[in-house]
């Protein structure tokens, strides 16, 4: 059997792998042997499957492709971030990043190949979107950052964000189905709650999130809390106002009672002043929530810098003061290009 005539053994359910051991003569638990080495163990090979005779093994390879994700490249910063570059089956590249803080161990992991929305502020908007991640993608980028982490600095991750590449709720079903194989029994069995996925703001599937019941938390790259500065960085919130959004958003707390997260980067002269921060107070009256204030990281392709120091300590000053809860985020991975905001493919243009 040709290479491209075999199945994407991880594309199937278990259900659906135990159909194909029966057709090829095999005993249906076998195919829960096999899933569990795929899902629990991280299994790259069907030559590891140990417990499984080389027989089956020799069909499965016959059968079946595990299309695993591969490092291709992995930049370290000063300040311990490591920058992934991962090599897909079909030679697209994506990045991930490794952040190691205080307390906690984080992969920031992408959802698609490049991005069709085109923030002016972010290196990914201006990369052209080549298609979706599929689930076991996403659930490669955490094991490899993982084994990253306990390889380099002796520590699990702990918290998982999908803040990379892509925007994840224009890839809903993968990225609902990767966050299932991550927190499942079945997989990597990771707490829901130290999961985040971070949207640009489709209100439509905001929404959605609310009528699944979803337990990871949902942080809204905002930057503005007014409709025409940010449809001049998001033009994205041109067919999502901050209307649309605030009702999205309340309907998704009603249903799940999870707090949402805004993130704000302030940028100079652009969303720095004091009215900007009483237009995000009032904004965030909508539900209970927090916000990171974010240093932003500058990019090639836009002329934005971030606000000094003393307009971030007055705007947040001004949140807090109005009973918002305010966290200010200092930017890591800087010197590799690995910040947010800052990932864009280069090797290989």
């Amino acid at each position: 059997m040709a290479e491209k005539e075999k199945i994407d053994i991880r594309s199937l359910s278990l259900e659906a792998l135990q159909k194909h051991f029966i057709q090829m003569d095999e005993k249906g638990f076998r195919a829960k042997q096999v899933y569990e080495w795929l899902w629990k163990k991280s299994c790259f090979s069907f030559d590891e499957m140990s417990n499984i005779s080389k027989e089956l093994r020799t069909k499965l390879d016959n059968s079946f492709v595990i299309n695993n994700v591969q490092i291709s490249n992995s930049q370290f910063s000063a300040d311990k971030t490591i920058k992934n570059s991962f090599i897909l089956h079909d030679k697209h590249l994506i990045e991930g990043v490794l952040i190691p803080t205080p307390g906690r161990m984080t992969a920031c992991v992408s959802s698609q190949v490049g991005c069709s929305l085109t923030c002016k502020f972010c290196a990914t908007g201006y990369m052209e979107r080549k298609r979706n991640l599929n689930p076991d993608e996403i659930y490669d980028q955490v094991v490899l950052i993982d084994k990253q982490a306990r390889e380099n600095y002796g520590i699990p991750l702990s918290n998982i964000v999908y803040m990379g590449m892509g925007e994840p709720l224009l890839n809903y079903k993968n990225v609902i189905d990767s966050i299932e194989k991550i927190t499942s029994e079945e997989g990597l069995n990771m707490a829901a709650k130290r999961i985040t996925v971070s949207t640009a703001g489709i209100a439509k599937m905001i929404k959605k999130l609310g009528d699944d019941g979803v337990k990871f938390n949902l942080a809204l790259s905002l930057h503005a809390a007014n409709d025409e500065k940010r449809n001049t960085i998001m033009p994205i919130n041109e067919q999502n106002s901050l209307k649309a959004l605030a009702e999205a958003l309340k309907y998704y707390y009603a249903k799940t009672k999870n707090p949402v997260t805004y993130e704000y980067i302030i940028f100079d002269g652009f969303n720095d002043n004091i009215q900007d921060a009483a237009e995000l107070a009032q904004f965030c009256k909508h539900l209970p929530c927090k916000v990171n204030i974010i240093e932003y990281n500058p990019i090639s392709f836009a002329a934005y810098i971030n606000a000094g120091e003393d307009k971030v300590e007055a705007f947040a000053e001004h949140l807090r003061k109005n009973g918002v809860n305010t966290h200010l985020r200092r930017s890591r991975g800087k010197d590799i290009d690995a910040a947010c905001g800052q990932l864009a493919i280069k090797e290989g243009k």
